[in-house]
């Protein structure tokens, strides 16, 4: 006889079943999207996808000729190896044999990728994760050890050995990630149909091109939700919007400021929300201010280049901000590629005998490049003539391939600690500003993108005193005009010390050097209000970053206020608050203006 009990068991098991059979054909319908996906997948110069044969030649033959040269050293670490991967199996071997279904005890570095009780308590994920952190070991140490190859290259294959071993990670795949089985067994399957759904998504979104979502896309809207103080586009050229913004206060310093954020992003990562709003902060300090909202650019700007972004773009919003304001000079801020391009063009001033703008500040700014950080792995000939030849050929760098290059330069963070989550996971992407921004990138000129990574970042030509902008030679020792240059300790694109050493030769008297914790973007943005990260300040000379940071005085709090006040000592008496605009400049636009809306999908 069928109890009431059996009967609703076997209906539960039942409806199990069925949603199983119902996600399982979801999954065939999702896979068939996918296939078509990648059928659509941008052509790429191979180069744009990988470092070149010639890098991996050159790690095989350092590590050939350590073999020949200093074989006990190979041997030596191979037999460490081998030791520790038997000894880790014969442990396990002994405890299951015994019966004991537990691992043995696990006194390796902890990695917060393995969170995961499971990673610790159940025998077989235990043994996957030890041995790929004794693999993860051994190769770091190999490349560590190689003597045959030094300096930039060898910190390439460093770097992209160390790519190599993050996405070989067990968590990466299902069935060595204990959280996304359990997730997939408690929902019947349903984690890996929105799992698939969210990967179909991107690759459809990216032309076929893996780039995993950030953030939720439609959490967002540029002038709404985000990107909202208020202000009027006051000028607009073929290359940009001059945002002018309302002012909060009855009387303003005379000096207006301007700010050229980079054109590799949009500049609303300083306006996010009124509470972390740098722009909006500037202006209840008193301040009339400008920003620079960029183009995207398309295919019809591929013969764009250096001497256009300056001159039609800083010469030209300077020249507008002084007539807006009828003042003859400006106070200038450049962040990041931005504020390269700033430092060039007051040395150009200089040569000229411009005296339009009184001070300059760079935020995370390299004007050096000899040495350029993490970034240097991407700027050998190998990536280099892969994006020559790409921009050749369209005209223009999608914005795809600076955001993965940026993102691998943090991989386990924005690649595969988010794949995880939403491929595997199927959650959704959470609905964060910061990572909205992020994935918001803009193109580049092809011609432009060639002339920076060319003269700049690998021939160096500023700091050379060589490079040619607007028919004058430049030097960096070109720069003259009081300075401060607030780096990032943290900063993985324009590390500190290469921003220190690029104004440590400025030919500027007026220097002041500021570096604040944490990254290229956090550390800037970073509100008072937050006290969340200090800064450093020396008002010593600037020899060298050892002795400079060794005799640093840690600030507690942002460096907003500090900056501030070295700012307005340079900007001139109060006088009554400007509104937008004037006759000669109508309104053409609500901020944050046109330019830097979305672009329609490709």
């Amino acid at each position: 006889m069928t109890t009431k009990t059996d009967a609703t068991t076997e209906n539960d098991a039942q409806e199990k079943l069925e949603r199983l059979n119902e996600n399982v054909a979801k999954m065939d319908e999702l896979t068939k999207r996918l296939v078509a996906a990648f059928g659509k997948k941008r052509a790429a110069d191979p180069n744009l996808q990988a470092p070149g044969q010639d890098l991996y030649v050159k790690a095989a033959a350092a590590y050939m000729s350590e073999m020949m040269n200093n074989p006990s050293r190979i041997i030596e670490q191979q037999v460490n190896y081998w030791g520790k991967s038997l000894k880790h199996y014969v442990e396990a071997q002994q405890a299951l044999a015994g019966g004991k279904l537990e691992p043995p005890e696990d006194t390796g570095p902890t990695d917060r990728r393995f969170k995961s009780d499971m990673w610790n308590t159940h025998p077989y994920f235990n043994f996957v994760k030890q041995q790929y952190l004794h693999s993860s070991a051994a190769i770091s140490e190999a490349v560590d050890s190689l003597d045959h190859i030094e300096g930039a290259e060898k910190e390439r294959v460093s770097f992209f050995a160390r790519q190599i071993v993050d996405m070989m990670s067990p968590t990466n795949f299902l069935a060595t990630n204990p959280d996304a089985l359990e997730k997939a067994v408690e929902t019947d399957g349903a984690s890996l149909v929105r799992g698939l759904e969210n990967l179909v998504h991107d690759i459809e979104s990216n032309q076929g091109d893996v780039l995993v979502s950030l953030a939720d896309e439609n959490a967002f809207t540029v002038g709404e939700n985000i990107a909202t103080s208020d202000g009027a586009v006051v000028f607009r050229n073929r290359m940009f919007e001059l945002i002018q913004y309302t002012p909060t206060t009855e009387k303003v310093h005379k000096t207006p400021l301007v700010i050229f954020p980079p054109w590799i992003n949009k500049f609303y990562i300083m306006d996010l929300k009124p509470a972390n709003s740098l722009i909006k902060w500037i202006v209840d300090q008193g301040y009339t201010l400008f920003i620079v909202s960029w183009v995207n650019p398309d295919a019809s700007y591929a013969d764009v280049g250096i001497d256009d972004y300056v001159d039609d773009g800083f010469l030209t919003a300077i020249d507008q901000v002084k007539e807006i304001t009828g003042e003859a000079q400006v106070n200038a801020v450049g962040y990041c590629i931005a504020g390269t391009m700033l430092s060039m063009v007051l040395a150009l001033m200089n040569k000229r005998k411009d005296k339009s703008i009184k001070s300059a500040t760079f935020f995370t700014t390299l004007s050096d490049f000899e040495d350029p950080g993490e970034m240097g792995v991407f700027l050998n000939d190998d990536f280099v003539d892969g994006i020559e030849r790409q921009v050749a050929d369209q005209g223009y760098l999608h914005s795809f391939f600076m955001s993965r290059t940026f993102s691998y330069l943090r991989a386990n963070d924005l690649v595969y600690g988010p794949a995880i989550r939403s491929y595997m996971m199927g959650e959704a992407p959470p609905a964060f500003d910061l990572l909205y921004w992020n994935g918001d990138s803009t193109n580049l000129p092809g011609r432009f993108v060639v002339e920076y990574l060319r003269n700049l970042c690998q021939d160096n030509k500023f700091a050379g005193g060589t490079i040619e902008i607007l028919g004058e030679t430049l030097s960096i020792k070109d720069v003259k005009h009081p300075v401060c240059s607030i780096a990032c300790e943290t900063d993985h694109i324009a590390a500190w010390k290469g921003c220190f050493t690029g104004v440590k030769q400025f030919g500027s008297k007026d220097k002041t050097f500021i570096v604040s914790q944490s990254g290229h973007v956090a550390g800037i943005i970073n509100p008072p209000s937050k006290k969340k990260y200090g800064h450093y300040t020396n008002d010593g000379p600037m020899e060298d970053t050892e002795t400079w940071f060794n005799e640093a005085t840690f600030n507690e709090g942002s460096w907003w206020p500090r900056w501030e006040n070295w700012l307005k000592k340079r900007s001139g008496a109060m006088i009554p608050a400007r509104k937008p605009g004037k006759k000669s400049h109508p309104v053409l636009a609500k901020a944050p203006g046109t330019y830097v809306l979305p672009l329609p999908k490709d």
